[in-house]
């Protein structure tokens, strides 16, 4: 691949850059809160509008027809400045129904997703299925022209605020696991749904359990075959593995602690004499460049066409891994202060690396743990064999 913008691309991120620092109001703010949620929507109705959620879709869909490259580049920054880049719908929901959604779906179900008019939650994880996602026990039972769901799906992210969930659900308990799985489209104002908030240890609820209880699910609304669902949804785990945003957040994190390093301290020294400092945080960033390259190479091969598997894993592993590198070099240089929250008020950049620290172990469990990407990886990547 290229490592290089060319200099269409290194406009169009000055663009975003512009656009983000006088539209956007709510840098400040975390994003598993309400306040920020709601700023949020605001900003993506513009975002729609300007088609940048959605810029490497089919123009027939919503999309501009730009490339994959130059929506990372959007999601970078938009990440960077801690905004919103349309959630789940743009960035897994929407590329898995133009692979394997049907015609009549696609026509139904993009272009809200473009316009900003609704907002997607996931339906994988349950409380005895988690990295072992193939044995869920949710199920799907047909019933003329519909499906019944029942089932408890866990750390199902900002469900207390989606219009929709896509959802597993074991259709055939008698095949073996990886099969006799079908993956549903679903409104959550259907009877049934119930969504309880999990208080996390930063205090906040961006998680959730929600309930199903004797859903009726559309026949329609079932993307790819039934029972074979859980192909469909290794598709749309390599588009939410692949992101940017590990390094996005990585590098933020890296730029405050330098800051923070930099201060003249009451003696008039600083930590950045410290040569142990200056290394360690060299050292982060050139894992942040690994990564954000990664992410790239992911990039430019859907956009030619290609499959990115296990490079995909491979950006979500190191990436993940990445964060934690930094939040826990960041805690240490912070010393006691570091412990502060937000809400005391004497919270280095208000919070911000605490946050993380408490947040990043998180990042190398969801979206499949960092076991998985490795099993992957030398599975897919290197060929080794199972067990």
């Amino acid at each position: 691949m290229d490592f290089g913008f060319t200099p269409e691309e290194e406009s169009f991120r000055q663009e975003v850059r512009q656009f983000l620092r006088a539209e956007w109001r709510g840098e400040s703010l975390f994003q598993d809160t309400p306040e920020w949620f709601e700023a949020a929507q605001e900003l993506e109705k513009k975002l729609a509008r300007r088609g940048w959620l959605t810029m490497a879709w089919p123009q027939e869909y919503g999309g501009r027809g730009a490339s994959q490259v130059a929506q990372t580049i959007f999601r970078e920054e938009a990440v960077s400045a801690n905004a919103p880049t349309g959630g789940q719908g743009p960035r897994m929901v929407g590329p898995c129904l133009i692979v394997h959604g049907t015609e009549e779906q696609r026509r139904a179900f993009l272009p809200p997703i473009a316009r900003a008019e609704v907002f997607w939650c996931q339906g994988f994880s349950e409380p005895e299925s988690g990295s072992d996602l193939a044995s869920l026990q949710t199920r799907a039972v047909r019933d003329g022209d519909d499906y019944v769901i029942n089932g408890v799906k866990v750390w199902t992210s900002q469900a207390q605020q989606s219009d929709w969930i896509h959802v597993l659900a074991r259709t055939d308990p008698t095949a073996s696991k990886h099969r006799g799985i079908s993956y549903f489209l679903v409104d959550m104002k259907t009877p049934g749904i119930s969504v309880k908030p999990i208080t996390q240890m930063t205090g906040r609820s961006g998680f959730n359990m929600t309930f199903f209880d004797n859903v009726r699910v559309p026949r329609g609304n079932m993307m790819g075959p039934e029972n074979r669902g859980w192909y469909v949804a290794t598709t749309l785990l390599d588009f939410e593995r692949s992101g940017v945003q590990y390094a996005a957040v990585g590098r933020k994190a890296v730029e405050r602690l330098v800051a923070y390093a930099r201060e003249t301290r009451a003696d008039g020294g600083s930590l950045w004499q410290d040569l142990r400092v200056r290394c360690a945080l060299a050292d982060l960033l050139v894992n942040v460049e690994v990564s954000r390259l990664l992410a790239y190479r992911v990039a430019w091969m859907q956009g030619q066409g290609l499959v990115p598997n296990k490079e995909a894993s491979i950006s979500k592993v190191f990436g993940s891994e990445m964060l934690q590198r930094v939040a826990g070099v960041g805690i240490n240089l912070l010393g006691l202060r570091g412990q502060l929250t937000a809400e005391e008020g004497l919270a280095p950049f208000g919070g911000r690396i605490e946050d993380l620290y408490l947040q990043a172990v998180s990042a190398t469990i969801a979206a499949g743990t960092s076991e998985v990407q490795r099993n992957i990886i030398a599975m897919r990547g290197l060929g080794l064999p199972r067990g």
